[in-house]
């Protein structure tokens, strides 16, 4: 299984986006993970895809794109043709889950489905065999800096005790809260794509993210 840093690019300074991007690289980071808030299917208001496009032209991360938007089904072609690698959809957003997975497949990126902390995972169990990487929110989306739920650790090992039943190569990224009290709770309990804001963007950026992934590293050890 691929163990894999996603820092989200919602808690960097956008003044010095670039510049913190070429860093995060530096640092061994594979992943970005960018948020999409609309104001509508949560609070906040964050960027779209002249964004992406712009970043997309200098770096060659893999861009994982988070969508927290109403009817996301109407965007999934555009950010794919401004560079996301991977969609990721909320469940809770979307008239008809199956189509936008389809969706996404025919545009060419991999497939993320996405869960709040209230949604069951019995609720997308059913989708498992068609995605590529199912979300676990571990706080409430539209703010970071949260602190981690921990009632969601349980929902963490259901989903990756489905995954291992139906012998599939599905991943499972958490988003919310992680930091150093949470990584080892949520590898433990089945995640290996951990997306992180706050927890990355402090201090000497570059230095903080080694650490983090040599952390990452050790503990997926041990798992393993």
């Amino acid at each position: 299984m691929e163990y894999q840093l996603c820092p989200s690019i919602l808690s960097a300074d956008f003044n010095r986006l670039g510049e913190q991007i070429k860093a995060l690289e530096r640092a061994g980071v594979k992943w970005l993970h960018i948020d999409v808030m609309d104001g509508d299917f949560v609070p906040s208001i964050s960027f779209g895809m002249p964004v992406i496009k712009s970043i997309r032209k200098e770096s060659s991360l893999f861009f994982d794109v988070h969508l927290m938007v109403s009817a996301p089904e109407r965007y999934i072609k555009d950010f794919a043709e401004c560079g996301a690698d991977s969609i990721t959809v909320h469940a809770e957003a979307c008239e008809d889950l199956e189509r936008a997975i389809q969706l996404i497949r025919d545009a060419g990126a991999e497939v993320g489905i996405s869960i709040k902390p209230a949604t069951p995972v019995n609720d997308i169990s059913h989708f498992l065999d068609d995605v590529d990487t199912v979300l676990v929110m571990t706080v409430q989306p539209g703010f970071g800096g949260q602190k981690y739920i921990e009632d969601c650790t349980e929902k963490i090992q259901e989903l990756r005790e489905l995954i291992q039943k139906e012998d599939l190569d599905v991943n499972i990224q958490v988003d919310g809260g992680i930091n150093d009290d949470t990584l080892e709770t949520v590898i433990r309990a089945g995640a290996n794509l951990l997306v992180a804001g706050s927890y990355v963007f402090q201090g000497d950026l570059e230095a903080n993210t080694r650490k983090i992934i040599d952390k990452i590293q050790e503990i997926s050890e041990e798992v393993e």
